[in-house]
């Protein structure tokens, strides 16, 4: 019975160690980039021009603080512009911001959505307001080596807020 006891002690460390959470987002890359891309097919029998507009509406009405950046070029179908959401990492009111360029392409009944070029910046205390490249901090954690404990809070915002994105443009075109 002793033995059983003893046994039970030393066993315990790893089974805690068992339920910590070791997954992570799967952010995908290219290039070594963040790049999240994804083709749909327009819906109804809309020309190309339609769909550029739509997409172009979109992108003005959704990030209206950038909207004077967007550069557009018809005669290839493509739009660029820049996206900005925020992602709360803890309960004392920590945040990011993430800006992520964003790139449609139009072609025949086709639509294609990028981001890529992401940019962070850190709204804490002791924290550099500074935006940086999210790559280098992506890199280190995917090998173990997360920059904070907020990492993983930080990187499953950026996964859910790029895929919502996505969706938002579909369900805007939808339309």
């Amino acid at each position: 019975m002793k033995n059983i006891i003893i046994v039970c002690g030393l066993l315990a460390p790893f089974a805690a160690f068992a339920q910590i959470d070791t997954s992570k987002p799967a952010i995908p890359m290219k290039n070594g980039k963040v790049w999240y891309e994804t083709t749909y097919n327009a819906t109804g029998n809309v020309s190309a021009d339609a769909t550029y507009k739509k997409a172009l509406a979109w992108l003005k009405a959704t990030y209206p603080e950038f909207k004077e950046a967007i550069v557009t070029d018809k005669t290839n179908g493509t739009i660029a512009g820049k996206g900005i959401f925020k992602v709360p990492v803890n309960a004392n009111g920590n945040y990011y911001w993430l800006r992520p360029v964003i790139y449609i392409t139009v072609s025949g009944n086709t639509y294609t959505i990028q981001l890529t070029d992401y940019y962070e910046k850190p709204i804490e205390k002791g924290i550099t307001n500074d935006y940086s490249k999210i790559e280098y901090r992506w890199w280190d954690f995917r090998r173990g080596h997360p920059w904070s404990k907020e990492d993983y809070s930080l990187f499953t915002g950026l996964n859910e807020n790029s895929k919502t994105i996505m969706t938002s443009l579909q369900t805007a075109m939808e339309r």
